[in-house]
């Protein structure tokens, strides 16, 4: 087909213009033109025999018709491989004699804007596409665009289950009673949901089952085995960015029926490519006395999946879509009837969301998935949380709770290479008893960081991994106060706080209509001892190494743990050799799922192959090595690790250590450790303060069960920092 363009005059006092000669302006006023729908994905290319142009390609989303209409158009124009600039309009409607046609303003404009000085766009249609006319404040351009899918963009999707766990790809929309009484009644699977977003869904060849038969019964899933799983059995698993997503359906988390589903991370630079379902959770717990439990059940599951998913799709939840750092302004809504929300958070609770839920995202999601640039949408490609907004906290005029951030030493001074762990402490400051979620410190969605060094602009802290909790109701009295501990050396965003340097620290809570600010923390790096920190800190800050001690180690990544072994052997008496001991001796402290292979077939572990399998290794015996140097065998040792590592962290490891010792049999050993715990904590001082009463009473009760109870069973630990 001819490309609609001819010579544009270079004269800048004279407006310039492309005619349009080759196009047939064929009348459409006598066709049905209100049954042609025009939304979609249209091309331009620059002819090989054409005059000079700026771009190569461009490409233009018309959305003014079929589902959800936006009505905006947004363009890219393309040099070669790279982006110049991206523009959105937003449009209204005309009836001309020669038929429908839209015009606006361009309200957005990102990348090298100065490549498009025009403010207002007008569209209509010709015979072989679409004609765009640019124009104000720059000369007249005119395109014609030939359409290249009906849809804005791709996606391919892949569901792999955990043997044994049944994947939930669609539900039956009047299976339960609380919907919309005019919603259709449907089978609606995922991939349709993402069809009327606007994206082309295909499957991948994958959808297979992660085989357990040699885990020895674990079902339980950490963080780390999840990366790792994801890495061999996605089929479609590179570390780059593409329009391709994967989704486990597994039975529980470790940390417990509270987790419904994860957004997580890859290993690498790239990131939001894996999003996991736990059924044996609180979503497959239906409410006593529902009236179709299991219809709420296989909803509840389907719900979760297309939320985990949006954010593989980088939304944010209905409520935080203020936060982080500007693509346009929008504004929350807790009561959005959205996938991006929680039902159990809106008013009426879980009944009163289904029942005016739709299925379907909200428009300003929309206007997001179909229109933002690409990079900010793309798995794999800006970080999770990026590019939704920012504006200043909203702080009550009479707080109800005050938030604190705080270091487990007298002064926040921490050495080269050692990580940085804060500590959390939200005390309720008014006279009444307060209603919080349990899971309001535990979950970072909750939160806002920056981290700013000295002489550096500031930066947003994004972890790892992102957690769906059931957020239960707990009451917080007066003067009482919660804590927890967060990792913040490094995230997704690279590492934060490895520089040597002063850092300030500062972070929001989002509770309801409310920011709780905390104060701001005063951090300092120091330089390295010696020549030989300085050359093993080029392995030791890599997104690798990061990602193995955020998530307490891997058994897949050799490389990082070959960094952390050097540290641990080299350099016994750096604080950091605390930290890489805890990465090193966790995933042999229980048995653990690893991936698998033929020998004949190893080639498939890192192209996503499906032949693999899932062994459970055993508990190492090296773990109580690694574990011990890390949780200090005299009190000396005790009390720096418990500075180190937080005294919520070090009671974590501590008594996860204890746990692993009863299982083993060795009844002595972990009365030892519990005692070592029970010391350490009482006998800490930071600025005068004493570990909470309540904290070393629970830690003492633990120590009189060991000594005087035959048996004792794990409790269920919950990972607090990550």
């Amino acid at each position: 087909l001819p490309q609609a363009v001819t010579t544009m005059s270079h004269t800048p006092e004279r407006e310039a213009t492309y005619e349009c000669s080759e196009v047939q302006e064929t009348s459409l006023a006598s066709a049905d033109t209100a049954s042609l729908a025009i939304s979609g994905l249209y091309e331009w290319k620059r002819p090989p025999l054409g005059p000079p142009s700026l771009f190569t390609r461009e490409e233009l989303r018309m959305d003014v018709d079929k589902l959800y209409p936006q009505m905006v158009a947004s363009g890219t124009g393309f040099n070669g491989l790279a982006t110049k600039v991206h523009w959105i309009a937003r449009l209204q409607k005309l009836n001309t004699p020669t038929g429908p046609a839209w015009t606006g303003p361009i309200f957005y404009k990102e990348g090298n804007t100065g490549l498009l000085p025009q403010v207002q766009v007008s569209i209509r249609r010709v015979i072989l596409g679409l004609q765009v006319i640019f124009s104000g404040g720059g000369a007249t351009v005119t395109r014609v665009y030939l359409l290249k899918s009906k849809a804005f963009r791709p996606v391919e999707i892949e569901f792999d289950s955990v043997s044994g766990v049944q994947a939930v790809t669609n539900i039956q929309t009047h299976a339960h009673p609380h919907r919309p009484a005019d919603l259709p009644n449907e089978l609606l699977s995922i991939e349709e949901v993402y069809r009327r977003a606007g994206f082309a869904v295909t499957k991948s060849n994958g959808d297979s089952i992660v085989p357990l038969s040699g885990a020895g019964g674990d079902q339980l899933w950490t963080d780390a085995e999840m990366h790792d799983a994801m890495q061999a059995f996605w089929s479609r698993f590179g570390n780059r960015p593409q329009w391709s997503l994967w989704t486990l359906f597994a039975n529980r988390h470790v940390t417990g029926t509270g987790l419904g589903g994860i957004m997580f991370d890859s290993i690498g630079p790239n990131h939001r490519q894996g999003t996991a379902l736990f059924l044996n959770s609180f979503i497959s717990q239906a409410p006593s006395g529902d009236p179709a439990p299991a219809a709420w059940i296989r909803r509840m599951v389907f719900w979760t999946a297309v939320h985990e998913m949006g954010h593989a799709f980088n939304l944010a939840h209905a409520w935080q879509k203020h936060l982080g750092t500007p693509w346009l302004p929008l504004t929350s809504d807790p009561e959005a009837r959205s996938f991006m929300n929680y039902p159990y958070n809106v008013s009426g609770g879980v009944p009163a969301f289904f029942g005016s839920f739709r299925f379907r995202f909200t428009d300003q999601e929309l206007l997001f998935l179909r229109h933002a640039p690409e990079r900010f949408v793309q798995m794999g490609n800006a970080n999770w949380f990026d590019n939704h907004g920012f504006q200043q906290a909203d702080v009550s005029e009479q707080p109800m709770l005050r938030l604190q951030v705080r270091v487990n030493r007298d002064r926040g001074v921490f050495e080269y290479l050692e990580p940085v762990v804060l500590e959390l402490k939200l005390t309720n400051i008014a006279d009444e008893p307060q209603l919080i979620e349990d899971s309001l410190l535990k979950s970072l969605d909750h939160f806002t960081i920056i981290i700013k060094k000295d002489g550096r602009e500031a930066r947003q802290y994004q972890p790892f991994a992102r957690y769906c909790w059931r957020e239960k109701k707990a009451v917080l009295q007066p003067d009482e106060s919660l804590f927890e501990s967060i990792f913040v050396s490094a995230g997704t965003g690279g590492w934060d706080i490895s520089e040597p340097g002063n850092y300030q620290v500062r972070l929001c809570l989002h509770h309801h209509d409310e920011d709780i600010v905390s104060n701001t923390l005063t951090l300092r790096v120091l330089h390295p001892r010696s020549q030989d920190e300085e050359v093993l800190a080029q392995d030791y800050f890599s997104d690798e190494v990061a990602r193995v001690l955020a998530f307490d180690g891997s058994q897949y990544l050799e490389s990082p743990n070959d960094t952390l072994r050097e540290l641990s052997a080299r350099f016994k008496d750096c604080r950091a050799a605390i930290h890489a001991n805890i990465a090193l001796g966790m995933p042999l402290l229980r048995p653990f799922k690893r991936i698998q292979f033929a020998a004949d077939n190893t080639a498939a572990a890192g192209a996503g192959g499906s032949s693999g399998s899932v062994a459970a290794s055993l508990a190492d015996e090296k773990a109580t090595e690694y574990i011990l140097a890390a949780l200090g065998e005299t009190s000396q040792q005790a009390s720096l690790s418990a500075e180190s590592l937080g005294h919520v962290d070090y009671r974590y490891y501590a008594e996860h250590f204890t746990d692993a010792l009863v299982q083993a049999g060795d009844r002595d050993a972990a009365v030892d450790n519990q005692k070592r715990l029970t010391n350490t904590l009482a006998n800490r001082r930071v600025n005068g303060r004493r570990v909470a009463a309540d904290v070393l009473r629970q830690v003492q009760e633990r120590l009189q069960g060991l000594t005087e109870s035959d048996e004792e069973r794990p409790s269920e630990r919950k990972r607090p920092r990550r």
